[in-house]
């Protein structure tokens, strides 16, 4: 993590300016409404005023404010616009501003692009306006909060009757859990709301993926839409009216699922009633994997074990998405880990006094001090750093990031993991190899898609929470025989990496559809749906 006073100083305001295009194209799709009143809340450079006189829109406006937080720049803002009188340029923090007209002005269009201002870098000051106005909207704060979601909520209370909100935001807003409330939030108080997403990064020099959200107010809800592109030019064939809204889940899921359409979108919630399938978390606790606070140091090679006689304070090791070979975690599968060189071991060292401990085990402790092993926040502030907290043995693993899918992975040699992968320990009364047959089909996928996330580089992350939510069906009567044969050709379809969808095939069609009646055009909507959302978080890549 970068410390604020390494920061750079346009990090540290959030301040990354909109391209001229960009801003034009979100203008443009209010050229032709009756906008009386505009708010630009961070007008920076004073790009989207630029782009209101390119469209020669500034005849339509009878009031313009904006809001800047730097002198300089508001300055060079109200000297570029001084000829027009409806123009107000204010130099203040945005958060004062709107707590010093809340109530007595409305805005008929909010456009601009807020501040990308973590928690750490705002000012005492900002941190308690942002947290009142988020509380005072049913809202929760925390410290993982952008200052770009305070923005809107405090935008949307300045909205008139049928106001619009045009913003630039992270794509965050689509998925991550710190956003959850704003979903909500926007869903509750605005009738109409556009997202526009684009496949390549659209900010200069910036690997910041952002979507331009579209909120309006209205007596009538029309819902949820979405809109991909492949870049900025995109919006010169754009027409918005042919694009139709689905309904809007009034809920603080993630909005990815609207990706889906409106027919995909009703076959996943019916699935989620269908009393054949069951939530992951329905059959275990899910948790994420070994914390150590310094992997490479915890997690180590047979010959830095040898070398330090570290063997008997170790265990068998899950390391990271290499060591998976099937759908089964041998002793065998841990030997080659082992032989071909990977860090297949993890030091438990014992809670037992220092002094006891062997001389291999101090010699470890005592090399990891001189490289400063131990300096690391979540080794630093444990009574002895060396001692790895919650170390236990679970009955499956789930990959927390993935390419094509997330392997499910059964533990049959005693191994843990690092948090690079989940860990699951299955309820007394859940037969293991059930639960592992049952993953490996087409709807379990594309609920994989709809409940993880969309990660840098086109990596698909699921959390725990979010695993717990991958819907699985119900395998409780199935013949031993006939599920071992099933699961050793999954293994086999795994440990080849032949193409997953042969597996997907199998299960679907002897298990979804042979033992639970389930229709085949099911299966085969899913597995469109878990296709569909797969190619473009890859192409995101």
């Amino acid at each position: 993590m970068r410390l604020k006073k390494d920061s750079s100083e346009q990090k540290l305001r959030g301040a990354y300016y909109t391209p001229l295009q960009l801003a034009d194209a979100m203008v443009e799709l209010f050229a032709s409404q009756n906008i009386s009143t505009v708010l630009e809340p961070s007008c920076g450079d004073g790009v989207f005023l630029d782009a209101l006189q390119n469209l020669n829109l500034m005849d339509k406006v009878n009031k313009l404010t904006a809001v800047e937080i730097e002198p300089d720049e508001a300055e060079k803002v109200r000297d570029r616009f001084s000829e027009f009188e409806q123009i107000e340029v204010c130099t203040e923090d945005f958060f004062d501003f709107y707590n010093r007209v809340l109530g007595k002005e409305q805005y008929d269009l909010i456009l601009g692009n807020p501040p990308y201002i973590r928690y750490q870098y705002l000012k005492e000051s900002q941190r308690e306006m942002q947290s009142q106005i988020l509380t005072s909207h049913g809202m929760k704060a925390n410290k993982l909060i952008n200052a770009w979601v305070a923005f809107m909520v405090a935008c949307v209370q300045l909205l008139s009757e049928n106001g619009k909100i045009a913003f630039v935001i992270p794509a965050e807003i689509l998925q991550v859990a710190y956003a959850e409330d704003l979903r909500l939030y926007l869903s509750n108080h605005l009738a109409k709301i556009t997202l526009i997403t684009f496949e390549q990064l659209v900010f200069p020099g910036i690997e910041q993926e952002v979507v331009v959200f579209i909120g309006e107010k209205g007596g009538t809800e029309k819902g949820i839409r979405i809109i991909e592109m492949q870049d900025l030019d995109g919006f010169k064939t754009l027409e918005v009216q042919k694009n139709g809204f689905q309904k809007m889940q009034h809920m603080r899921e993630k909005w990815t699922k609207y990706f889906v359409n409106e027919n995909e979108m009703q076959l996943i919630q019916q699935l989620r009633s269908d009393n054949r399938f069951a939530k992951f978390s329905e059959y275990g606790l899910i948790n994420i994997g070994i914390t150590t606070g310094n992997n490479e140091y915890f997690s180590i090679t047979e010959d830095t074990a040898k070398a330090y006689h570290l063997e008997p304070i170790t265990l068998p090791l899950i390391g990271r998405s290499s060591h998976a070979h099937g759908i089964y975690f041998t002793e065998l599968d841990w030997n080659t880990n082992k032989q071909s060189g990977k860090r297949a071991r993890l030091i438990s060292f014992p809670e037992t006094p220092y002094e006891d401990y062997a001389d291999g085990y101090k010699k470890y402790i005592k090399w990891g001090e001189e490289n400063k092993e131990h300096e690391g926040y979540k080794c630093s502030i444990r009574d002895r750093w060396y001692i790895v907290p919650s170390v236990w043995v679970p009955d499956a693993f789930f990959l927390r990031r993935n390419n094509l899918y997330p392997k499910f992975v059964l533990n049959c040699c005693g191994a843990v993991s690092t948090d690079t992968m989940h860990r699951m320990k299955f309820n007394s009364d859940v037969e293991p190899e059930n639960i592992l047959l049952a993953y490996y089909n087409s709807i379990s996928f594309a609920f994989t898609e709809i409940c993880g996330r969309s990660y840098g580089g086109g990596v698909l992350e699921i959390l725990p929470r979010e695993m717990d939510n991958i819907l699985i069906p119900k395998i409780e009567n199935i013949d031993p025989v006939l599920r071992n044969n099933l699961l050793t050709r999954i293994d086999r379809i795994v440990r080849n990496d032949d193409d997953i969808e042969f597996a997907l095939d199998i299960v679907d069609k002897e298990v979804l559809v042979g033992m639970l009646g389930v229709d085949s055009e099911i299966c085969y909507k899913c597995r469109a749906i878990w296709k569909k959302m797969q190619a473009r978080r890859l192409g995101r890549g």
